[in-house]
């Protein structure tokens, strides 16, 4: 059985390759400090779980709208009207079963083979995965390091513009990086969105997730709420990864094709869930709070731990649960000079596991610094602390470890 041609042009999530390493090492009885993949093991706040039982109960076990309950495309609209000063009602939102389907019924709903598509490098991998899959052009853009904050290439990103240029993917508070943009960023970005005449898809799953400050949005100044798709997710803010639900956000004509690809797709959205997911916008909210008081704790503790490995320097962002270290010191003082070696050795070595910057896109040419990213929400504090004590243990050894068998890649086309 021959598969269609456009399966060459899929990539994947090789996050969830590193995991099954992982728990592979685990299930050989080894001790595993996941510091791989962004899953939460914080529990889903009470009332949320305790809301979606009561809808289950009460029989929201059947079909529902395509666009999602109408209670909670509004309770959802009126919640970011009110953090990013928008005007959206709940004709504007179309409910999804998680944040990572709006990536690919966007592109399917604004993208026409052979457009360009702005997108970041290193960022989550789908983003390349769907522009390609769908018969787009995939383009990248990327970051630096600046004054203790990753930065925007913006001058890289206009460079990168031609007139097949149709989208711009911002993952504004950014996996892998942490990174978020500034206010002099945003603002370029939109004159550079209003200028060519861009279509936005802005990925926001992690706006809620701030231990300082008060998240900003592009979608806030002028002229790009029209420009403007919003992903919105219910994973991080509520610790509901495995629930497997998300929005899409935006103009009426966007949504409502999005709503249609629904009914292509899925039918609809989990029924009891969104009534989960309702509770949780309108609810109680100290079980949010809880969940950010916790994963503050750990972003100190492995910010000041990592920056005191030698040969690693990691900021401290102010958004997210993901770390972006340089570690190019640091891989040179063990001997292991490549990414896969360097990230299979130190699980085999001392049971810590992580993805590289491999793991979020092909490497860009000229790139001689050298990343790894750490989530911390999976890992309990007194983990962390040993985890990361047995990697400064293994990186300021004074010999590179023995290399016991070949190491094959897990980092695929993204």
């Amino acid at each position: 059985m021959q598969l269609a041609h456009r399966m060459t042009r899929l990539g994947t999530e090789t996050a969830f390759s590193v995991s099954a390493e992982a728990n592979a090492h685990r299930q050989a009885g080894h001790r595993v400090f996941p510091f791989h993949l962004g899953d939460i093991n914080i529990p889903t706040p009470e009332n949320v779980m305790e809301a979606a039982i009561r809808a289950m109960k009460g029989g929201k076990t059947g079909y529902c709208s395509n666009l999602g309950i109408p209670e909670l495309r509004e309770a959802l609209a009126e919640d970011v009207n009110r953090s990013h000063a928008t005007h959206y009602t709940l004709e504007n939102v179309v409910i999804e079963p998680g944040g990572k389907p709006v990536i690919g019924k966007f592109l399917l709903a604004l993208m026409n083979p052979g457009d360009q598509v702005l997108y970041p490098n290193p960022g989550y991998p789908i983003y390349e995965s769907q522009i390609e899959f769908h018969g787009g052009v995939a383009v990248p853009y990327s970051y630096r390091e600046g004054d203790g904050v990753f930065e925007l290439d913006l001058d890289g990103l206009e460079r990168a513009l031609t007139d097949k240029t149709r989208i711009l993917i911002l993952n504004d508070l950014q996996n892998p990086m942490g990174a978020e943009a500034s206010a002099h960023e945003r603002e370029r970005l939109a004159e550079i969105v209003r200028r060519h005449h861009l279509i936005v898809l802005l990925d926001e799953a992690y706006f809620d997730i701030r231990y300082e400050g008060r998240s900003q949005s592009l979608v806030s100044l002028a002229g790009m709420e029209e420009r403007c798709v919003l992903l919105y997710t219910f994973s991080k803010k509520f610790a509901m990864t495995g629930w497997r639900l998300g929005a899409a956000i935006g103009p009426r004509p966007v949504a409502e094709a999005i709503g249609k690809l629904n009914v292509n797709d899925e039918s609809c959205s989990n029924h009891f869930i969104q009534y989960g997911a309702l509770e949780g916008l309108r609810g109680d909210q100290s079980g949010p709070r809880r969940i950010l008081e916790e994963l503050k704790k750990r972003r100190d503790l492995c910010v000041d731990l990592l920056n005191g490995i030698p040969g690693v320097r990691c900021f401290r962002p102010r958004a997210t649960f993901y770390l972006f270290p340089n570690v190019t010191e640091a891989m040179a003082r063990t001997g292991l000079t490549q990414y896969e070696e360097f990230r299979k050795t130190v699980l085999r070595e001392t049971g810590v596991s992580f993805c590289s910057r491999l793991h979020f896109g092909r490497p860009l040419p000229g790139e001689v610094q050298k990343y790894i990213r750490f989530a911390y929400s999976g890992i309990d504090l007194p983990d962390i602390e040993e985890g990361l004590r047995l990697l400064k243990g293994f990186v300021t050894s004074s010999a590179p470890p023995k290399r016991t068998a070949p190491l094959a890649s897990t980092a695929a086309r993204g």
